[in-house]
This record gives C-alpha cells, structure tokens and sequence, in this order.
C-alpha cells in the first residue's frame, strides 16, 4: 500500500524587527515613564516644592521685590535658573536610578535580553528621564506664574525649548553613564553632591557672572550648566551673560559626545553583562 509522502516541513524563520525595534523601544519607554508616574509624589511634587521654596527663601533673604538684576526682580530673574535646576536634577535622578536599582536587585537582564540594541537603549532610557526633567519643569514653571512679584513671559521660544531639551538630555545621558558605573547607592549619590549640585549652584542661578572675579568668570566659562541656564533665561528675559551662540555649540558637541559614550557602553556591556 502506497503511502503518501508528508510535505517537507516549512523551515522556521526569526521575526524581522526592521532597522529599529520601535515596540521594543516603546515598551522600555513606557516602563521608564510609569515607574517614576506611580510614585509622583516623590519623583514630581517633591523636586517642585523644593524648587518654590528655594525662590521663596532666596527672594526674602536677598531683597525681595526691592532688589533688581539686569533691570528686572529678582523672582523673575531667578525663576529660569531654578527650572533649569530642576530639570537637571531629575532627568539625571531618573536614569541613574533606574539602572542602579535594575543592578542591586539582580533583575538587569530584563533589560538586556529583549532584542534592543545600543541605539535603542540609549534613547529609551534618555526618553524617560527627558520626561521627567519636563514634567517636573512645567509643573515649577506653572507655580511660579502664579507668584506675585515673578513675570514668566517668553522672549524667545527657541531657546527655551533648546535648552530645557538639552539640559534634560545631558544629564539624562550623564545618569545613564553613573547608574552603569555604580556599584552601589552612595556611588550615585558622590557624583549628585560632588559633581551636579556644585555645578548647578556655580551655574549663575542666583547670580550674574560679570559680580565674579576674572578667575571665577573663566571657571565659569567652562561649566556646561552655565550655558544651559544662561540660553534658557535669554529665553525668558532677553538677558545673557555669554554668547548664545556658542553656549548652542558648546552644550549640542558635549550632548554628542556623551551620547556616543554611552552608545559604546551599552554595545560593548561594560558592567552590565558578566
């Protein structure tokens, strides 16, 4: 009796991501805005309250409405710098969280295995702490316009939007490159007292950079935050301590530079993978 010849099994293909994994990077995305969503009063009210009360204090114990700079109060010179702060130091909180909890609690390699390449983890991560810098930026900004004695009108939009994305960008690509670096919380922690809060309150927040001597002024010059704050209040107030211009350059080459670092990190796995 003539049996019938089973047809030749279909050879068993791999799923085509494509030249970018975008439900891969949607997903990372998502999972880095939900996490610190679900815990809004600690990682949204809590860095906006802290950033109120830094204006309310610095307002009354340096004059009020009494004093001016650059032909304005001190409130309305003041409140660019402290939005800027607080993007800063929560798009970095963010990221260097994120990847330093994955690694103490042993459960980084949900994030490795999924098939996310470096490009792709670089942006997911730098997404999410760009959202909460935002996020938290927009929530002191609306406080502050409804300050007395605190003017929030927008001179140039441009810069505003440039550097309040630049600012984030940075130092969420900044803690990306300290989470995989530490070891341990108090690592992440030596680089937010040593190396952010300094360069954010030497930045000319609080004040204008022609009150400095000459060797603080050239110290000045080279600290990134100062541009970032510098374009960003010009934004608001029309006023600048430096060339914008090249405060665009010098902060978009060191986004690049950073960006490239931790693009090679991620490649090449380095204290991520055993």
């Amino acid at each position: 009796m003539a049996t019938t010849p089973r047809p030749a099994a279909a050879p068993i293909e791999g799923r085509t991501i494509g030249t970018m994994n975008w439900l891969g990077l949607w997903t990372l995305y998502l999972r880095e805005t939900r996490r610190f969503m679900k815990v809004w009063a600690q990682t949204l009210a809590a860095p906006a309250v802290t950033t109120i009360l830094f204006m309310v204090i610095f307002s009354l114990a340096l004059g009020g409405e009494r004093r001016e700079i650059a032909g304005l109060s001190f409130g309305t010179f003041l409140a660019p710098g402290l939005i800027v702060m607080a993007i800063l130091q929560n798009a970095f909180a963010n990221t260097s969280s994120s990847l330093l909890i994955a690694k103490v609690q042993g459960n980084i390699v949900d994030t490795l295995m999924p098939p996310l390449s470096a490009s792709e983890l670089t942006l997911g991560f730098v997404c999410g702490g760009v959202t909460r810098g935002i996020v938290v930026g927009f929530s002191v900004g609306f406080a502050f316009l409804l300050m007395p004695g605190v003017e929030m009108k927008i001179t140039h939009l441009w810069a505003v939007v440039y550097f309040a994305l630049s600012a984030s960008v940075m130092l969420s690509l900044a803690g990306v490159l300290t989470g995989i670096w530490a070891d341990k919380f108090d690592h992440a922690a030596a680089i937010t007292n040593f190396i952010v809060a300094p360069l954010s309150l030497l930045s000319g927040t609080f004040y204008t950079i022609d009150r400095l001597s000459p060797s603080w002024q050239i110290l000045s010059a080279g600290n990134p935050f100062h541009y970032l704050i510098d374009g960003f209040r010009y934004g608001f107030i029309g006023h600048q301590d430096s060339d914008i211009a090249i405060g665009v350059v010098y902060t978009l080459l060191i986004n690049i530079g950073l960006a490239v670092w931790v693009w090679r990190v991620f490649r090449s796995g380095y204290r991520l993978k055993p």
